[in-house]
């Protein structure tokens, strides 16, 4: 499918709302390059309900991520022109958390199963569902209609996060361990998993030495994973994340840091081994999230990726074979504002878009090799964000093309907007915290 094709099939599932009013700030000029464009998609909310997020756009501009469903609950989505619920495995939520890359109709998330977690747990997945429930959740592979569970280590849980065209699925699973370094409710141990290509397969990745869990995140199609390693802590981020690792042929190699000792966490290596992701700055030894987003090259090492100019904090979630990182830049008061690193140097997206476009990028998760971005945005009208959290794809465009309406770019001017509390609440939520702290 050519992208003309399919932004045409996407454009009929377009959807806008009013919102509650909140302050627009303006803010001082700042030149910004103006040989990209974008034409813009409001993936809308096709169960019903709000928020959605595209999490992930492959070169096959199939773009998957979460929506919200008419009675609270969230699907794993995939937009295919028109867009298809995927399902659960039995329980009330599912979703396509991180960027899958894979070309070969196959999706990896996490779903909730019927049965109850005998021990409580919240378990990773709470950062990724609206409310906790307790339900057993377990990664998933999608293809072609068909959701299958993924075995875990023997404990209850497990989470999938990213997949290669190979068809290998990366994430971590809970064994029958008691972790005494575990926070409750949280009570099993976990460690980094590949499962696959065959099915059945299970490969357990050990952690840095010294630490007793770990965790990983993405996959490329060399078979290089990256991930995290740390203490059990609560299962999501924090003290999980002592250390950002690669691993090479099973064996772990920690990527550094900026002193932080917690919230170190790549998110996406592309096929050329570079990755990116955030970590946090000294000071958090209370667990608290002070990060700033990172390239890491073997060439370079680890490397900042600084946040928008007056932003104090930054996140990369997603890097194309051409290193072009995306992910958000986070003010003082949380409120976020999707980026795009071009050559290390952050650029605001909204500044690529007319100054008055109906929608403000709030977060950009994955860009794909054509340089299509999947993110999500709230809807401005008359200078005014609302409440409501869409899914959006960017598709970039240099000219006029038949059958696409260019968005030009604003070359002179860039706005921030002071989000409702509703969407300030869904961008910290994502990282499983309350607020974030410090600066650079």
């Amino acid at each position: 499918m050519n992208r003309q094709t399919f932004a045409c099939m996407v454009a009929l599932n377009l959807a806008g709302a009013l919102g509650v009013p909140v302050q627009v700030a303006a803010q001082a000029p700042q030149a910004q390059p103006t040989t990209i464009q974008y034409f813009l998609i409001n993936l809308g909310a096709p169960l019903g309900g709000n928020p959605s997020l595209a999490s992930s756009v492959n070169d096959r501009s199939w773009v998957a991520g979460g929506a919200t469903t008419a009675d609270s609950t969230e699907h794993a989505v995939l937009w295919l022109g028109s867009a298809l619920d995927l399902g659960t495995l039995g329980g009330p939520n599912s979703n396509i958390a991180w960027p899958n890359p894979n070309n070969r109709g196959e999706l990896a998330g996490i779903a909730e199963t019927a049965k109850q977690d005998p021990y409580q747990e919240n378990w990773s997945c709470s950062g990724f569902f609206p409310a906790i429930t307790h339900n057993i959740c377990l990664g998933f592979v999608w293809q072609w209609g068909n959701m299958t569970a993924l075995p875990t280590l023997g404990g209850n849980n497990g989470y999938a996060a990213g997949i290669n065209d190979w068809g290998q699925v990366v994430g971590w699973a809970e064994n029958k361990t008691h972790d005494p370094t575990c926070a409750p409710p949280q009570v099993l141990q976990f460690e980094a998993v590949i499962w696959g290509p065959e099915p059945g397969r299970l490969q357990q990745l050990p952690p840095l030495h010294g630490d007793p869990d770990s965790a990983a995140t993405a996959i490329n199609d060399s078979g290089q994973v990256v991930g995290i390693s740390g203490t059990c802590d609560n299962a999501i981020g924090e003290f999980s994340a002592r250390h950002a690792l690669l691993w090479e042929s099973g064996k772990p190699t920690d990527l550094g840091n900026f002193g932080g000792v917690a919230w170190n966490t790549p998110t996406a290596i592309n096929n050329q081994g570079e990755v990116v992701g955030f970590a946090d700055l000294p000071g958090d030894q209370d667990g608290g999230l002070n990060p700033i987003a990172f390239l890491w090259t073997r060439q370079h090492g680890i490397q900042k990726l600084r946040p928008y100019p007056g932003d104090a904090n930054s996140l990369a979630w997603g890097i194309n074979m051409r290193g072009q990182a995306v992910g958000q830049s986070i003010d003082a008061s949380g409120n976020s504002r999707a980026v795009i690193w071009q050559d290390g140097e952050p650029i605001d997206l909204n500044a690529l878009l007319p100054a008055d476009s109906p929608l403000y990028l709030t977060l950009a998760n994955d860009i794909n090799d054509r340089g299509e971005i999947a993110g999500q945005a709230c809807v401005v009208a008359a200078g005014v964000c609302g409440a409501e959290a869409f899914a959006v794809l960017l598709i970039p465009t240099h000219a006029t093309e038949a059958g696409i309406t260019v968005l030009a770019p604003s070359a002179t001017s860039s706005r921030t907007v002071v989000l409702g509390e509703s969407v300030r609440r869904q961008t910290l939520q994502r990282v499983g915290v309350s607020h974030l702290g410090g600066t650079r």
